[in-house]
């Protein structure tokens, strides 16, 4: 089985809040972190502040820990035929906290690689509660090594 290598970002916000978006290509509510591949050759903090970029325009943050592994989710069969031409079963992330240093009003998710229709702050534990299926058991993974260090 063959995963996709990426890097996701819980970013916090000063009310320890943290940024989901929804997903662009989801007519359901489909909220998630920030999360993408890493190109090759690419290191993973480097992949990190490109994604961020890339989806929201963040820029401004401050690195607050960093999983001690890789985590892995599978797709749903009737997904993984479709991302990606079937190539993966689903996704193996490093994933980092980031203290967002900057304003709300310097986040912009209408950009030249757009991932996200609407974005939110909110309580990670809820956040955890909403995710769509699939990602549920990543995302409670996260919440338990993630919350210590909010």
């Amino acid at each position: 089985m063959t995963y996709r290598l990426g890097v996701g970002a819980i970013l916090v916000n000063k009310e320890k809040q943290v940024f989901v978006g929804q997903r662009l290509d989801m007519k359901d509510p489909a909220w998630q972190f920030p999360q993408g591949g890493l190109d090759a050759g690419e290191a993973p903090t480097d992949a990190l502040r490109r994604e961020l970029a890339e989806e929201t325009s963040i820029t401004a943050f401050t690195p607050a820990a960093c999983a001690p592994k890789w985590f892995t989710y599978t797709f749903p069969p009737t997904l993984a035929k479709t991302l990606w031409a079937g190539k993966y079963v689903g996704q193996r992330q490093l994933w980092h906290l980031l203290h967002y240093d900057g304003l709300d009003a310097e986040i912009n998710i209408v950009t030249d690689h757009p991932e996200f229709s609407a974005w939110k702050w909110g309580d990670f534990e809820t956040v955890v509660r909403e995710i769509v299926p699939f990602k549920k058991s990543l995302y409670t993974q996260l919440y338990a090594y993630f919350s210590p260090h909010i």
